[in-house]
């Protein structure tokens, strides 16, 4: 949002010229950008508490709580996990806020999650992290696991969820949708209750909103997703658990997993 602003004040030129935003850079055009290295920016790093799963020179697994946004809006630009993670990742302790590591730590995301879903995400720590995941995201080479508890009793053990996703503008939501984009689930139930069922949910394709639209789509919605009829609670009820993936150096394939969170008993 920094850059945008920079952009609209003529702060950036090609060739000697301002240029807006939306500019075609040619080969062997000059980029000069005057900006203020002291100002605030949406990655402003805060001292705010991590529950780190696995940290190496180009990595970090975090496991985000419920509540917290990953990245900074225009309605909030604190209290996200980059904001911790900047802070993170360029500052030792708060002794030494003035004087962060000489080579700046800028975290790279890979993935998201909403809000109010729990659970593990990878971050890149360099370029070339953040190259290799983006691309192994996009060849499906990243395996994910979610646990949900959704309302109501699901009858069939195993299944898929093929239904198409779309954005209905009138509404301003993402639902189910004739024309929308290819969307698929798999599911598998875990342990079914009087009332509720507990299911391990894959996504194979990566829509806006996915999880909690195909759950909604069989009559089976999220608990605590009143936005597709889930019954009330004090969340989500959905913990992504379970994170399988090649480390962007290519030597090893790591899994980690997350058990699902004291708020969510199963009981």
């Amino acid at each position: 949002m920094y850059l945008r602003q920079l952009l609209k004040s003529d702060e950036c030129t090609i060739n000697g010229k301002p240029e807006k935003g939306g500019y075609h850079l040619q080969k062997g055009d000059i980029v000069e950008i005057e900006f203020d290295s002291d100002a605030d920016t949406a990655m402003k790093p805060e001292a705010i508490p991590l529950e780190i799963v696995f940290e190496d020179a180009e990595i970090i697994v975090v496991d985000k709580p419920s509540g917290m946004l990953v990245h900074p809006t225009l309605g909030q630009k604190s209290g996200t996990l980059l904001n911790a993670l900047s802070y993170y990742l360029n500052y030792e302790n708060q002794s030494q806020i003035q004087n962060p590591k000489s080579q700046i730590v800028r975290p790279g995301l890979v993935h998201r999650l909403d809000r109010q879903t729990s659970g593990l995400m990878i971050i890149a720590k360099t370029s070339h992290a953040h190259r290799i995941l983006c691309d192994h995201f996009q060849r499906k080479l990243i395996e994910k696991r979610y646990l949900a508890i959704v309302g109501g009793v699901v009858e069939k053990d195993l299944g898929t969820i093929d239904a198409p996703i779309g954005h209905f503008a009138d509404e301003k939501r993402w639902g189910v949708k004739a024309d929308g984009k290819t969307a698929e689930t798999r599911f598998r139930v875990l342990r079914k209750f009087t009332d509720k069922t507990l299911l391990e949910l894959e996504p194979i394709t990566g829509r806006t909103n996915q999880l909690r639209i195909h759950c909604a789509s069989i009559g089976h919605p999220i608990i605590g997703d009143g936005l597709h009829g889930g019954r009330d609670f004090s969340r989500l009820c959905l913990h992504a658990a379970k994170l399988t993936f090649w480390h962007p150096n290519g030597d090893n394939r790591l899994e980690f997993e997350s058990e699902l969170p004291k708020e969510l008993g199963k009981d």
